[in-house]
């Protein structure tokens, strides 16, 4: 089950460590938030390395659909009912210039980056594209009502951001890391204080970040009580119609869909990881009613991580480890989201001030309804007696029959039918 970015890109290689060295900054993880963490620093002039335990990009960021859109579902009403107009600004503004960032980067790059409009639509509810609307009008957007959208089903109306963008992922992120200090097949398993220990040998860093998806430390932070993970699926069509953009159901459980060259991708089937839910057969009823005469060239699926307040996580680890950060919790908004942690973290483990960081602070509150439901889904994982059960705290594992996987319900981890891990939090195979 290989993505189409996996098939159109020509992947990096990089050696695994092999003896103890030391660095100013050691980021774990090498998704596109750890290389473009390592490549903001780089244009700083400030000495990093890249520790990665498979090989870069060959985690979550393979399986995205790479929109780069500053419209994160119909986010902006509910941030100005929870924060106010002025953090709402801020979520914004930092967005627009991660969005402009990449428009720069991409300019001297082969990745098959294309500006797009972006929609989020609602199936029946139009007095929530009206409220986000409005919402936008605070902030000074201007964004506009559509009601046609050249989709195979009705819907009451979407919000239209104009000149968003997507690329291939993969191809970016081999680009921007050809000259990067990176260690593949380098698995981090424990942090000693400043000291990452890996099979190959000890990184002993004066700062630390954490961009491992979900962050594998449990006793800072309480990330596994702050996060789980939800399952999507993908599938690639050809001889389905160019719908020229790019469009998400403002539903959780709804479908997205956008154009990569002669495909159409079509997201959806969405279940909290380790629970049950649409999965493939979701999408590929969906095809066969609507696109009859297309073909299936690509197939694949992802999972991501969901804060309890639908902000990420960047920042400090926690308020008790010093030269520890974090970027986690994107809540489907990976792209643009891995590049406002790339902006915050390299200013902070520069000592630099950054106007955005309060917004994510991983250290707001956590008082929200969801923190509730995430500590019932752990306790019921943990209680329930199956053989099988999660390394990393111990909950049991359920059969995923459409990709043959054992899922942890808790956090989100998963394993082969032989064990090996798949996705974290956990750190080492099925004993």
């Amino acid at each position: 089950m290989s993505s189409v970015w996996e098939k159109t890109a020509q992947k990096n290689e990089f050696k695994s460590l092999d003896r103890d060295i030391n660095t100013d900054v050691l980021i774990i993880g090498g998704g596109i938030t750890g290389v473009l963490c390592a490549y903001a620093l780089s244009k700083e002039g400030v000495s990093c390395i890249l520790a990665e335990a498979e090989t870069i990009g060959s985690g979550i960021t393979k399986n995205t659909t790479a929109k780069i859109t500053v419209q994160h579902g119909l986010i902006y009403n509910k941030l100005i009912n929870k924060w106010g107009i002025e953090k709402a600004k801020k979520y914004l503004e930092i967005n627009k210039t991660a969005l402009e960032k990449y428009i720069n980067i991409c300019k001297n790059i082969n990745c098959d980056f294309q500006k797009k409009d972006s929609y989020v639509y609602s199936i029946n509810n139009s007095n929530k594209i009206e409220k986000e609307l409005k919402a936008l009008e605070k902030l000074g957007i201007k964004a506009e009502f559509i009601k046609d959208l050249p989709l195979p089903f009705s819907t009451a109306g979407a919000v239209k951001f104009s000149n968003q963008a997507q690329f291939n992922p993969l191809k970016f992120l081999y680009e921007i890391s050809k000259e990067l200090n990176i260690y593949e097949h380098t698995r981090v398993t424990e942090l000693i204080v400043n000291t990452a220990v890996t099979k190959g040998g000890k990184i002993t860093a004066k700062k630390i970040i954490v961009a491992t998806h979900f962050p594998f430390i449990n006793k800072h932070g309480s990330y596994f009580v702050k996060m789980y993970q939800h399952r999507s699926y993908v599938i690639a069509l050809e001889n389905a119609p160019n719908i020229n953009g790019m469009y998400v159901d403002e539903a959780l459980k709804g479908m997205s869909f956008r154009n990569y060259e002669n495909l159409l991708l079509i997201g959806g089937g969405d279940h909290r990881t380790g629970k049950k839910g649409g999965s493939y057969q979701e999408l590929r009823n969906f095809a066969k009613k609507y696109y009859p005469d297309s073909k299936e060239k690509f197939h694949y699926a992802t999972q991501d991580c969901m804060t309890l307040d639908e902000i990420a996580y960047i920042g400090d680890y926690s308020g008790s480890t010093k030269s520890l950060y974090v970027a986690t919790g994107f809540n489907k908004w990976g792209m643009t989201t891995s590049m406002v942690a790339a902006m915050i973290l390299c200013d902070m483990v520069q000592g630099k001030q950054n106007d955005f960081a309060e917004v994510f602070s991983p250290s707001r509150s956590i008082f929200h309804p969801q923190l509730a439901v995430n500590i019932f889904e752990s306790t019921l994982g943990l209680i329930t007696p199956k053989v099988k059960r999660c390394p990393h705290l111990g909950c049991a594992l359920n059969w995923n029959r459409y990709e043959h996987s054992w899922d942890c319900p808790c956090h989100g981890s998963r394993f082969t039918k032989e064990g090996k891990l798949i996705d974290n939090p956990a750190t080492g195979d099925l004993k």
